[in-house]
């Protein structure tokens, strides 16, 4: 086979079905019709000898060989996007195109629908994909290309990474109304590592963050998969939790289960920071991205630093006291 019978174009369609697990889903991200998608992954099996993908009607599954295959052309897909990259960077242009932007699954749900217009608006020609999923998984799709940009929790290992902080969100306390601390004076982080502690479950940095702030121990308390679920879970009276600002509800619990409170000076949070490969052409672009991320921290946030540094403590307990108000 010479390189005149190989097109990046059915690189994409190899992509996606391996990342879609299903022929259908894969044809609707690449705008085609499923004949013509699978058509054309046969032809490229056909080309390399190779077999890709194990098809059933019910999933489809990478062979030893299409694993092998697929890496390598997420590889060449990367280099031709840098490729174009390059080439918009040297004109001086701002990001466009597609950019894949994933974010943590306890900022995502909460953050993306308060930016996303502003986001369109400042970037016009930039065609978002977005995802959620936890820090491990999106430091491995940074790191082989899956992923353009993330925005996550710090600290994390920036080994090839770009990491610019963007703003500190504070932690709240939510628990039952009828609970102890649902009443009181000052609320500190150390006031909260009880047996009713509710956490997320391994993996999930806010639970990493939760057990760090309150000194409990790891296996404190009881578990779940979501914040969602945390918030029933507090709901139905099993403990308490801490949720992020932009999680919290802005106002009162309407069923009045719940109850939730803002800490002292210095209570817990965590700082938000825009992640990609240090490799990436596109760095002014996505450097950019940051600023506005930086320039656009939501009410109850407290925004970082040109350079870096987190704002000071006195500074995020006054934003949080204006959400506070609010509630």
């Amino acid at each position: 086979m010479n390189l005149s019978g190989l097109s990046l174009r059915d690189l994409e369609y190899v992509v996606a079905v391996a990342d879609e697990g299903h022929f259908g889903r894969a044809a609707e991200r690449c705008n085609v019709s499923q004949p013509t998608l699978s058509v054309q992954v046969r032809k490229l099996e056909t080309a390399l000898g190779l077999v890709l993908f194990e098809r059933s009607n019910r999933r489809v599954l990478m062979t030893a060989a299409g694993q092998v295959i697929v890496r390598q052309a997420r590889t060449v897909l990367g280099e031709a996007q840098r490729l174009l990259a390059m080439a918009t960077e040297g004109r001086g242009a701002p990001l466009t195109g597609r950019l894949v932007l994933a974010a943590i699954q306890t900022l995502g749900p909460y953050y993306f629908p308060l930016v996303l217009r502003l986001l369109r608006q400042e970037f016009p020609l930039l065609s978002l994909a977005l995802s959620e999923a936890r820090t491990a998984e999106i430091l491995d799709g940074l790191r082989d290309g899956r992923i353009d940009a993330a925005l996550i929790s710090l600290p994390v290992p920036g080994a090839g990474l770009t990491v610019s902080p963007l703003f500190v969100e504070p932690f709240w306390l939510a628990c039952p109304a009828e609970h102890p601390l649902a009443q009181g004076g000052a609320l500190r982080a150390t006031d909260i590592a009880g047996p009713d502690l509710l956490l997320l479950d391994e993996g999930n940095c806010l639970r990493d963050q939760t057990v760090a702030a309150c000194g409990a121990g790891s296996s404190a308390g009881r578990h779940a998969t979501s914040l969602e679920t945390l918030r029933s879970m507090v709901a139905a009276g099993a403990g308490y939790t801490l949720l992020p600002a932009l999680a919290v509800p802005a106002g009162p619990d309407p069923s009045g289960l719940t109850v939730t409170r803002g800490f002292d000076v210095d209570g817990p949070g965590r700082t938000i920071a825009l992640a990609w490969r240090s490799s990436d052409p596109r760095a002014a672009g996505l450097a950019h991205l940051a600023a506005f991320f930086r320039a656009h921290a939501p009410a109850g946030t407290a925004a970082c630093r040109d350079d870096a540094a987190p704002p000071a403590p006195d500074r995020v307990l006054r934003n949080r006291d204006r959400r506070a108000e609010a509630v």
